[in-house]
């Protein structure tokens, strides 16, 4: 492959550039367009995908850890979600790694959704069976879910501010029902 080609990628392009809905006590944008990361290891090899991260990956049900604008999502037992900014270099550090795993690129299969405001929570658990309540669900929190008909994944960012991660594909709907929602929620 030609050097030129080996560097050309899909350009990539929002679902819903500069979308935004606010009402009441609570809004919804679209986030800025992130690197989003796939990540599945075996325990075995924690330590040294944390090391190239340069900090430790969460081991227990709905954590996150994060630092210098990186965050990691526990999805399960041997998976995570890694946010870092757009252009980052994680997966180049992920390539160099001999312990298994497997770091996959998916930013363009996702969108995200910032909802935040005093309703933030209410909003979301109109279509949400998650338990939102800052006691049950606090900073830093963060669940594979369902929001209405589809799969998101949520992240507790503040009190007041949740990140919501959807496939590409349903992000109009769930913006939709998002804005559904904070109209009936005024």
């Amino acid at each position: 492959m030609a050097k030129a080609q080996e560097k050309e990628m899909a350009a990539r392009s929002s679902i819903l550039a500069g979308a935004r809905f606010a009402k009441g006590r609570t809004s919804v944008e679209m986030a800025a367009p992130a690197m989003c990361i796939s990540l599945r290891a075996p325990e075995g090899s924690i330590p040294a995908l944390s090391k190239a991260l340069g900090f430790a990956l969460p081991q227990k049900p709905k954590t996150s850890a994060a630092k210098n604008d990186i965050d990691a999502l526990w999805i399960g037992p041997d998976e995570w979600l890694i946010i870092a900014p757009e252009g980052s270099d994680l997966l180049a550090k992920f390539a160099k790694i001999t312990a298994l795993h497997s770091a996959v690129d998916v930013s363009h299969r996702n969108a995200a959704l910032i909802v935040s405001g005093a309703g933030a929570a209410d909003v979301l658990n109109a279509g949400c069976p998650q338990d939102l309540r800052l006691t049950a669900f606090p900073v830093g929190a963060c669940s594979r879910t369902l929001m209405g008909k589809v799969e998101v994944i949520l992240y507790r960012t503040a009190i007041d501010q949740f990140h919501v991660e959807v496939w590409r594909s349903f992000a109009t709907y769930a913006m939709d029902f998002i804005e559904d929602a904070i109209r009936r929620d005024v």
